[in-house]
This record gives C-alpha cells, sequence and structure tokens, in this order.
C-alpha cells in the first residue's frame, strides 16, 4: 500500500516537474521572444533606460561653466568651451572670429603670388548708407565666391570701397542742417557746407564698413578706398582729362533731368515713373496744395490773318509759354492750307510757325496739331533741331516762371502757374476741356520732386565709339553676361546709346575740371556763355599755362567751374582706380581685368556699361570677364521694398532678431507722413505679427543665395531664414553626435581606404562625392542656389537622416565583433564632417569655422589654422560606388514608403512589415540592407515575400518599383479606405507619367530623330509604369474585398 503511494507520488510529482519545465521552457521563449524584439528595436532605439539612467547621471555631474566660452581678446583666435553648447547660438558662434581673421591677414592677396589671381571688386555702397537686404544678398554672394577661390588655390582678391554718392549725401546733409539748424547750404555757402559734409562722413561714414564685417566678408581692407580720397580724385581728374583730349567730352546745350528742389541735373537712375491712371491729386515738394496730375487740357491757339483757330492738347499746360511750333503731319488734309502760315500766342504775341513733322506726329492721335516747346520735352526738342527753331527756357533753376513766360506769370512756381495759365485761356475764350489721361510722370528718387526737362549747358560724354567696343565684348565673349538673357538688354542699351551728361550742379563730389577764361576787355561777363573759352586741365597752373599759350599777351581771369562730376563717372572708373589706375602699380598689373563683377541687374546700363566703357577706353582691356547679376529682392508678396509699405527688412535686424515693438519703432523714427506710417505700421504688424527671431549671419547668407534661382527677382520669406537657423541647430547636434562617438583619443588617419568599410560608411563617401562634384559646377557656372541646394541635401537627408541613424547601433555597446565596423564608421565620419564643413564653409563661415575648430586633426598633418585657408574639396575617385548608391537608394525608398503606411496615431509602436519582391536581384538587395530598413523604418521585422506567397493580411500596401512592394501589417489598424485613397493618388502620379511619355513617343518623328538608345531607355521606362499600374490595381483589389466594394 505504501508502495503504490509511493508510486503515485512519484507520478504526480513528474507531471509536476513536466509542467514546471513547460512552463519554464514557455518563459524562456517568451525571454528570447522579448529580447528578440528590443534587439530588432534597438537598432533604432537603442537601450533608451541605459542611456536616460547615463544622460542623467551625466547631467548632474555637469558644470555650466564647462560650455560658455571664455572672452577673447580683439583680434586673437577664439577660445572655446571645454563642452559643446546644448543648442546652436548665433549670437555665440558668431563672435570674435571675424577679428580673428581680419587681424592675422587672412583676407589679404599678394600681387607677387604665383597664384593664378581671382579678383572681385565690391559694388560701392553709398557713403550714407546702412545695409540694406540688397547689400547683404550681393556681400553673400560675392563672399562665397571669393572664399571658394580662396580655397581652391587662388590668389584672391576682394576689394571693398564706399561712393561718395553725390546727390544721396548731399540730400541727407541739406535734410540735417534744415531739421537742426533751419538752414539752407546757401546760407553756409560752399565750403562751410563742404566741410560739414566730409564731418558728417566722418561720423557716419564708416557704419556700412562695420556693417559688412557682421556679414563675414572677407575683404582686404588693406586696400580699401573711397571714390573721393587723395588718388580716386586725381585719376577722376585724369580720366576726365584724357577723355577731353581725346575728343570724346565736350560742352553743350542739351535737355537734362532737372530737380527743381535740389536745383541740378539728375541721372536716369535717379528718375522714378509713376503709372497714373486717371485724374491724380499728388503731394509735390515745394507746394501746400496737391497738384493735378493725369489729365489731358485741350486750348486753341488763335491764326493769323483770321484764319481761324488750332487746337491743341498737353499735360504740362505750363510749358505753353515756352512754345515756339506747331506741328502737323504733312500728308493730314485738314492743315494742308496752313503749312508755313503762323498762330499767335495769347500772351506775348509770339508768332508759332505750323511746321510738317511726320516723324513726331499722329495724325489720328487727337486733333493732330501738337504744340512744340522745344526746350522743355525731349521729344520737341529734336523737333527743333530738325526745324531750326527758337529754345526758350521758361524756368528758373527752382522751378519757378522766369521773364521768358512774360510779366503776367513770372516769379509763379510751375504748378501754380499751371492753374493761373489756364484761367488765363478761359478768360480769353481759349480753353477747351480737360479729360483724364494715362501718363508717366517722372519723380526723383531722391526728393520726390517732378522731374522737369531742362535745356541746360552740360558736359558731356560722346559714348558711341565706347558703346561700340562694349558691344563687341559681349559679343566676343571677352565678357559673358550671367544669366546669359540679359545680354538682349545689353544689346539694347548699347546700340541706342546717348551722350551722356557728367556735370551735375552739385556742391559735394570732384569738382569739374575745367576753367572758363575772361578776358579783361570783355564787353559782357557772361560766364559760361562761349564753349571756346573753356580750358581743361589737371589743375589750375595747367590750366594758366595753357591760357597764356592761347590768350598771349592778353590780360585774363580763370574761373573754374563749380560743377562737379556725376557720381557714375567716378564709380565707372572705379575697377581702374582701386588698382592703382594711372599709376602703373603692381596691383594694376596683378589684378587688371578683374575676374567677375557681381551686381544687381537694375544698374546693367547705368554703372557696368560705363565701367566698361571707360576701362577699355583708359585702361585698354575689358574691367572683368564675367557679370553676374542678381535679382532684386521684393517681399513674401512680390512688393517692391518701401518705407511707405513697412515692409523694408534692415538684415541686422534679420540676424539680431527684432521685436515687433521695435519695428514699429523704427517706421516711427522715418519721415513718413502720417498716413503713409499707418498704412506701414499695418504692413508690418500683418508680416511681423511676432516681431523676426534671431537668425544669424549665417542663415541669413544661405537663405539669400538659395534664393538666387529667381532669376530677376527675390521674394524673401523670413520664415525660411527662421528655417535655415533651425537647421544651424541640426549641423551643431551631428558634430555633438560625432564627438561623442569619435571619442577624446580619436585621431583621424591622413587618408582612408574604403573597401573594409561598412556599406553605408561607403554609401556616405560615394554620395558626398556627388555632393562636392555638383558644388563645385554649380559654382563654376555661377548657379548658387544649385549649389546650397547640393549641400543642404547631403548634410540633411544623406548625412542626419541617414548615415548618423543607421551607425547608431554600433555605438551601443563596446562589442568586439563590432570594433572593426565602429573604426570604419568613425573614420567615415570625421572625413565627411571635415569634407562637409570644408564644402559648406563659403556659404555659412561661422558656423563652420567653429565646428571645425572643435573636430580632432590628423597626426603630423600640414593643417590650416583656419578651415577659410584649407583646401576646398574636389572629387575622389576611390569614393564614386553608383553601384552601391542604387542599392541603398532602393533601401532608402523602401523605407519612405514602409514610413508612409504608417497611421498617424502610431507614435512610437513598431508592426511587421513584409516586402514583395519580384525577382531574386531585388530579393537579394533588400535581404542585403534589411537591418537598415528596419532601422530607419522603425518596425518590428521585415520579411521577404516572393510572388508565390500570398499578401499579409490586415497590411497597407505601397508600390516602391515594379519589382518591388512593401506591405505594413496594421492588425485591426487598417483603414482601407484610407488606403485606397492612397492608391488611387499613387495610380493618378503615374498615369500622368505615362500619358507624358507615350504622347513623346508617339510624337511625329521621334522613331525617326531619337537616338537607338533613348528609345529603348523610353519603352523600358513604358513598361515598368505600366508594370505598377497593374501592382497597384492587385492591391486596390485585394483592399476592394475587405470593404466589400470588389
Amino acid at each position: 500500500m505504501e508502495q503504490q503511494l509511493d508510486e503515485k507520488e512519484l507520478e504526480r510529482k513528474l507531471k509536476k516537474d513536466q509542467k514546471a519545465k513547460e512552463k519554464e521552457e514557455k518563459r524562456l521563449k517568451a525571454k528570447q521572444k522579448e529580447v528578440a524584439r528590443l534587439q530588432a528595436q534597438a537598432a533604432s532605439d537603442g537601450p533608451k533606460k541605459t542611456e536616460k539612467k547615463q544622460r542623467k547621471k551625466v547631467v548632474e555631474d555637469e558644470n555650466p561653466e564647462d560650455f560658455i566660452d571664455p572672452d577673447t581678446p580683439h583680434g586673437q583666435k577664439k577660445l572655446l568651451a571645454s563642452q559643446m553648447a546644448k543648442q546652436y547660438s548665433p549670437t555665440a558662434v558668431e563672435k570674435s572670429w571675424y577679428a580673428w581673421w581680419e587681424s592675422s591677414g587672412y583676407f589679404g592677396a599678394d600681387p607677387a603670388s604665383s597664384k593664378p589671381p581671382f579678383v572681385i571688386v565690391l559694388p560701392p555702397p553709398n557713403v550714407t548708407g546702412a545695409l540694406h537686404i540688397g547689400h547683404a544678398l550681393a556681400v553673400a554672394i560675392e563672399d562665397a565666391i571669393i572664399r571658394w577661390r580662396r580655397m581652391s588655390g587662388y590668389n584672391a582678391l576682394w576689394v571693398p570701397g564706399v561712393d561718395h554718392a553725390g546727390i544721396a549725401t548731399q540730400v541727407v546733409v541739406e535734410k540735417k542742417l534744415m531739421r537742426e539748424r533751419n538752414l539752407t547750404r546757401h546760407d553756409l555757402g560752399r565750403e562751410e557746407f563742404v566741410s560739414e559734409v566730409l564731418k558728417w562722413k566722418g561720423e557716419y561714414g564708416g557704419t556700412i564698413l562695420n556693417q559688412l564685417r557682421r556679414l563675414a566678408a572677407s575683404l582686404d581692407w588693406s586696400r580699401e578706398c573711397f571714390t573721393m580720397d587723395k588718388p580716386r580724385s586725381k585719376a577722376v581728374t585724369e580720366a576726365f582729362v584724357r577723355l577731353h583730349e581725346q575728343g570724346l567730352i565736350y560742352r553743350d546745350y542739351r535737355l537734362v533731368n532737372w530737380d527743381c528742389t535740389l536745383r541740378t541735373a539728375i541721372s536716369d537712375i535717379e528718375v522714378d515713373y509713376l503709372e497714373i491712371k486717371e485724374e491724380t491729386m499728388l503731394k509735390v515738394p515745394g507746394y501746400n496744395t496737391t497738384v493735378q496730375f493725369g489729365v489731358l487740357i485741350s486750348f486753341s491757339y488763335p491764326l493769323e490773318e483770321g484764319l481761324g483757330e488750332i487746337i491743341v492738347a498737353t499735360t504740362r499746360i505750363e510749358t505753353m509759354l515756352g512754345d515756339t511750333a506747331i506741328a502737323v503731319h504733312p500728308e493730314d488734309n485738314r492743315y494742308k492750307h496752313l503749312h508755313g502760315r503762323y498762330a499767335i500766342h495769347p500772351f506775348n504775341g509770339r508768332k508759332l510757325k505750323i511746321i510738317c513733322d511726320a516723324e513726331l506726329v499722329d495724325p489720328t492721335f487727337g486733333t493732330g496739331a501738337v504744340k512744340i516747346t522745344p526746350a522743355h520735352d525731349p521729344n520737341d526738342f529734336e523737333v527743333g533741331k530738325r526745324h531750326n527753331l527758337e529754345f526758350i527756357n521758361i524756368f528758373t533753376d527752382d522751378g519757378k516762371i522766369n521773364s521768358n513766360g512774360g510779366a503776367q506769370f513770372e516769379g509763379l512756381p510751375r504748378f501754380t502757374a499751371r492753374v493761373a495759365v489756364i484761367d488765363a485761356l478761359k478768360a480769353k475764350g481759349l480753353y477747351k476741356e480737360t479729360k483724364k489721361n494715362e501718363m508717366s510722370l517722372g519723380v526723383c528718387s531722391r526728393t520726390n520732386d517732378v522731374v522737369e526737362p531742362m535745356i541746360k549747358p552740360q558736359w558731356f560724354v560722346n559714348c558711341n565709339t565706347m558703346a561700340k567696343a562694349g558691344l563687341d565684348a559681349v559679343r566676343s565673349k571677352r565678357i559673358e553676361i550671367i544669366p546669359q538673357q540679359y545680354e538682349q538688354d545689353w544689346y539694347r542699351w548699347l546700340e541706342n546709346i546717348r551722350d551722356w551728361c557728367v556735370s551735375r550742379q552739385l556742391w559735394w563730389g570732384h569738382r569739374v575740371p575745367a576753367w572758363y577764361v575772361t578776358l579783361e576787355d570783355d564787353k559782357v561777363e557772361n560766364l559760361g556763355s562761349d564753349n571756346d573759352r573753356w580750358i581743361v586741365a589737371r589743375n589750375e597752373t595747367e590750366a594758366n599755362l595753357e591760357a597764356q599759350q592761347k590768350y598771349h599777351g592778353k590780360k585774363f581771369h580763370l574761373h573754374q567751374d563749380p560743377d562737379v562730376l556725376d557720381t557714375w563717372f567716378s564709380s565707372g572708373l572705379f575697377p581702374l582706380t582701386v588698382l592703382g589706375w594711372p599709376d602703373d602699380t603692381a596691383d594694376l598689373k596683378a589684378f587688371y581685368p578683374t575676374s567677375v563683377l557681381e551686381t544687381g541687374l537694375d544698374i546693367l546700363f547705368f554703372w557696368v556699361a560705363r565701367m566698361v566703357m571707360m576701362g577699355m577706353q583708359l585702361g585698354g582691356d575689358v574691367p572683368f570677364q564675367k557679370v553676374y547679376l542678381h535679382p532684386i529682392i521684393r517681399d513674401a508678396h512680390g512688393r517692391k521694398m518701401s518705407k511707405s509699405l513697412g515692409n523694408v527688412i534692415d538684415p541686422l535686424d534679420v540676424i539680431n532678431g527684432k521685436s515687433l515693438e521695435g519695428l514699429l519703432r523704427r517706421l516711427e523714427e522715418g519721415n513718413l507722413d502720417p498716413n503713409e506710417l499707418r498704412i506701414a505700421k499695418e504692413g508690418g504688424e500683418k508680416d511681423f505679427p511676432d516681431g523676426i527671431a534671431e537668425c544669424g549671419t549665417d542663415a541669413l547668407r544661405f537663405a539669400l543665395i538659395s534664393y538666387t534661382s529667381q532669376s530677376d527677382r527675390i521674394n524673401l520669406d523670413i520664415k525660411r531664414v527662421v528655417g535655415y537657423r533651425q537647421w544651424c541647430n541640426k549641423l551643431w547636434n551631428a558634430i555633438r553626435f560625432a564627438m561623442g562617438k569619435l571619442g577624446n583619443h580619436y585621431t583621424p588617419p591622413a587618408t582612408i581606404s574604403v573597401t573594409t568599410m561598412p556599406p553605408i560608411c561607403k554609401w556616405i563617401l560615394s554620395v558626398l562625392n556627388k555632393a562636392i562634384g555638383k558644388t563645385v559646377t554649380s559654382l563654376e557656372a555661377y548657379k548658387f542656389s544649385d549649389a546650397t541646394s547640393a549641400i543642404y541635401s547631403w548634410w540633411q537627408y544623406q548625412l542626419c537622416d541617414v548615415f548618423i541613424e543607421a551607425i547608431k547601433p554600433y555605438f551601443f555597446n563596446d562589442s568586439q565583433e563590432f570594433e572593426s565596423a565602429r573604426a570604419g564608421c568613425r573614420d567615415a565620419l570625421w572625413f565627411c564632417l571635415d569634407t562637409g564643413l570644408r564644402l559648406l564653409h563659403p556659404f555659412m563661415p561661422y558656423v563652420t569655422e567653429e565646428l571645425w575648430q572643435r573636430l580632432p586633426q590628423p597626426k603630423d598633418s600640414c593643417q590650416k589654422d583656419t578651415i577659410m585657408l584649407s583646401e576646398y574639396p574636389s572629387l575622389v575617385m576611390e569614393w564614386t560606388d553608383d553601384n552601391l548608391e542604387n542599392e541603398i537608394d532602393i533601401a532608402l525608398d523602401t523605407v519612405n514608403k514602409l514610413r508612409s503606411l504608417k497611421p498617424t496615431t502610431d507614435t512610437n509602436e513598431r508592426r511587421p512589415a513584409f516586402a514583395l519582391c519580384r525577382g531574386q536581384e531585388i530579393a537579394a538587395t533588400i535581404q542585403c540592407y534589411q537591418s537598415l530598413v528596419v532601422s530607419l523604418s522603425s518596425i518590428s521585422s521585415l520579411k521577404i515575400l516572393t510572388e508565390n506567397d500570398e499578401a499579409p493580411p490586415d497590411s497597407a500596401t505601397a508600390v516602391v518599383n515594379k519589382d518591388l512592394s512593401v506591405y505594413l501589417q496594421l492588425q485591426g489598424a487598417l483603414n482601407a479606405e484610407v488606403e485606397l485613397e492612397k492608391l488611387r493618388k499613387k495610380r493618378e502620379e503615374i498615369q500622368k507619367l505615362q500619358h507624358a511619355l507615350s504622347q513623346k513617343m508617339e510624337a511625329s518623328g521621334y522613331k525617326e530623330k531619337a537616338p537607338q538608345n533613348v528609345q529603348v531607355e523610353d519603352m523600358k521606362k513604358l513598361t515598368g509604369l505600366l508594370e505598377q499600374l497593374e501592382i497597384i490595381s492587385e492591391a486596390e483589389n485585394r483592399l476592394g474585398a475587405t470593404t466589400g466594394n470588389n
């Protein structure tokens, strides 16, 4: 009995043990499964708890002082904190580097260097100026070019200078005098006024130079110049004298753009045109009431001998006081009986001849009769010359009616006279009607005064022969204009060039080196009236000697012309004068002609053409080999930037950041009238409700350059700059990650062999090579936005998004199994960062210098002290591996498709995925990069299926290509309707591609003209698209079955 019990007990015990064993096996299996799951997850998550504990411990042990850069003495190399800050700060990063670069002489160029020269002359900003966003764009582009060339082994010279800006500076100082002392320049006199301007320049003139430094402009400051310093002033005088000796400068009475406020002739570029569509009342300086524009006024002139009247019309009725003829078309039958007869001026009795002019008169417009005022209208001026008419000037220099206008109107301001003339015509019964009329009204950009065409004695440059040389230079490609589309503008302007008025009735500028001779026995001393009496000379001593020879034995006096030269005359000489012309300097021999001129497309004629003409005439060669024209910057809505709209962006506000209150305060400090201020404030509040965030110089530069793909205008959105500021933080974090993985004792090798590296390392170096090639070819072609795009794409989408994520699992533990792979990853990572920072440096100089200085350097290398003098990356042929790139591209396409299938409700949940491979080759590729796909897609597993396998249930699907589809098992989370919609969109996308390709292949002449290899490639593409459509149909049918729609 006891024995039986023992057996039963034993049996029960065995069963119990068996159950326990099974339970333990199950537990072990579950544990192994959990371990396997965690291992799969580790590829992207890593041991999070351990990391969190370690991070917590590190934070507890941190000393905040270790993350703050020590103070750096001015001009010394920046002292960096022992630890990298956890976030990128533009203020901290951009401090101290520039002063060190400048004091170290890194920006200098040596005329004795054996390196090939590369030279840019900075378009000289106005001495009055503060930096505007157009300057920032120009500086960003030019500095990128010069840094790239300097790093590429060129003797790179970028010459800084500022322009005296005749009218702009005089206007600013005159306003200051009136505001502060209630004085005009005439109250002070010329000498004292010029002293005031020089004092103002000394106080404010350096502002823009300091702002250029903020933008990291690597200018050779040892060659800094000013258009009115002694060497440049000497050169301007020499140029005027030589051009006069060559018969290209002369004095004559011509029609000019006259500013009645400034009392000077102004250049075409200083005239803005208002397009007026209907009757418009405008404010004009000097008038208390608004002035009427946009109307056409008709009135009649009585004819001689009682022949009746002739009706004419004008938009400027006051100019009828200077009329000297009436023109009709010779074939107009209405007026044939009046040819050669006269009309009578109603206010002064002047006889106005009725002339025939087919060139001016359109018989179908208006009455077919046109009043002619030769002294106050460009077209009438030409008519006056053709018909030898009298030229009567009716205005004083400040825009009042003079004695020629008649006693009834003399002394009236021109627009007051406008009303008075109409009233006088009405009184005589000669006024007919006023009707609305579209017109283009010229106003001075400096004073907002309406420009008055006036006939004045001025100095002119005959541009004909110089313009032909400029045309030939572009046609023969001695000068290349980029973008090429602007060549047509060049041809049009220079083929229709007119003589250039170079004298200005200002006090600030280069005094015209010409003296007028008056003789003791002159009966009337009318200064300047006789063109033969002018002597052009380098100085008064020379002029005196020439006058003695010319007027031998006579007593005479010399009077220097009070006028100054057009600012564009001195700036047109700038490429020559900054290098020492007219002296035969070492700089002139080494650096002329310069390499490229970078400037805005709006001054192609006003400045660029004049530099070409004067450079070739006086320097004997073109002043530059290429002209790159950057787009004009507008606001995010495409509007021209204007203070009155409140949309002007100060680049320093973008660099430093500015609150909305600060932006509005600046508008209040401007010269806007109350209505303009209200509109400007509303615009500012709408565009910058939260002010402007601090972006830093690097982000601003990179954003502006990336915008240059917009060829003629840039619609600048500050949000894009903010985006690049955030991208700088991504770069910062990439280096922080690298420093942690490289370790404190890592020393990079001088060279690397890619053969032993993991595939992902080979891939990142291969795609880096492509980015280098694309960047360099884009820079050479002046396609700057393509260069920034290539660099950004590599850093963002290939290095940060793929490579850094892919190599993380190698560093989760110190397993010896992965030591070789870890070493390869470290070397590849270092080479990527070193090369990538050098590639980026011309565009983002500050952050790249700071990060590059933190990288460990190879032992015994000839490493430069600064990134800006290190070698610019070039192609490394051994790195290129197109096959590997194609394979990993497939893996990355797979990752993107799997990510797109994830429900938006998923946060960290990992789901199983499947890859349906149609063929052994694609299956082998997915098998090879299976762990990479799992890691980057954040899935729990990836199973490879063949065409014979059933599609997994409850799965969303996507087509990668004709050979590969992927599935993500959603297990209850599948929304078939949503997935069908995704497939429908994909079908439409592929059908569009198929339709376009089919049209191309079915087009007439395709089979005869298209090369055979192109036809074969097109057929392959078409077949692939059709196969993808079949795959989508299968997926739609499968999903349709689950919804009952099949």
